[in-house]
């Protein structure tokens, strides 16, 4: 079976003012499209088939840059659209005790974790994990790599993610990185955030 690009759980206007239409947009049909057709084009070359987004991306030291690149950006890509939703509201429950008990503070937590999108060189991604320990963690990624991959210098589940190549917000935002991640908080879902810390922390 292909992979195919997902649809958006909301509309490409529904993100609006944080993340404009027109650069959802492009970013889903353009840029995520073209990460599908590439790697089912890799998937085929390297006999790959039958095998899930996540078994390659778990052994994707012995792949292709093609297939790393894709892969990542597939799995990142579908990851990200969900991450997000309109009218975001703030964490509760077991992540936000979590988010207070590593970081101090919701507050401290988005401080460090905006501080690690910008830091971030060039394009790529910056992530909140669950590592193996049960412990939160923030990292970030060059390109389209992310803490699955085997390779990757701090691995664990990804449980939010913010992209940061300038084509996820260079229409609205141009250059000015910083804005951006201070405004992308408006639009996280953080119930699927929730979600996704209970089943990686158990």
């Amino acid at each position: 079976m292909a992979f195919t690009l997902p649809p958006l759980p909301y509309g490409y206007d529904s993100l609006e003012p944080t993340i404009d239409a027109q650069t959802m947009t492009l970013h889903h049909t353009k840029h995520h499209q073209a990460y599908v057709d590439k790697l089912n084009e890799g998937v085929g070359e390297e006999g790959l088939d039958g095998q899930s987004l996540e078994q390659i991306l778990a052994n994707i030291s012995g792949r292709s840059k093609k297939v790393r690149n894709n892969g990542g950006g597939h799995w990142n890509h579908s990851f990200f659209w969900e991450t997000m939703a309109p009218g975001g509201v703030q964490p509760s429950g077991r992540i936000a005790e979590a988010i207070d008990a590593k970081f101090g503070s919701l507050d401290a937590f988005k401080t460090k974790f905006n501080e690690a999108g910008v830091g971030q060189f060039g394009s790529g991604w910056v992530w909140l994990i669950v590592g193996s320990d049960g412990e939160l963690a923030i990292t970030s990624t060059p390109a389209q790599d992310n803490p699955l991959m085997d390779d990757a210098p701090v691995k664990g589940t990804p449980i939010l993610g913010n992209d940061v190549w300038e084509h996820a917000y260079y229409l609205k935002y141009n250059n000015r990185r910083p804005e951006y991640l201070a405004a992308w908080w408006n639009v996280v879902n953080w119930e699927i955030v929730g979600q996704r810390y209970a089943a990686a922390a158990g």
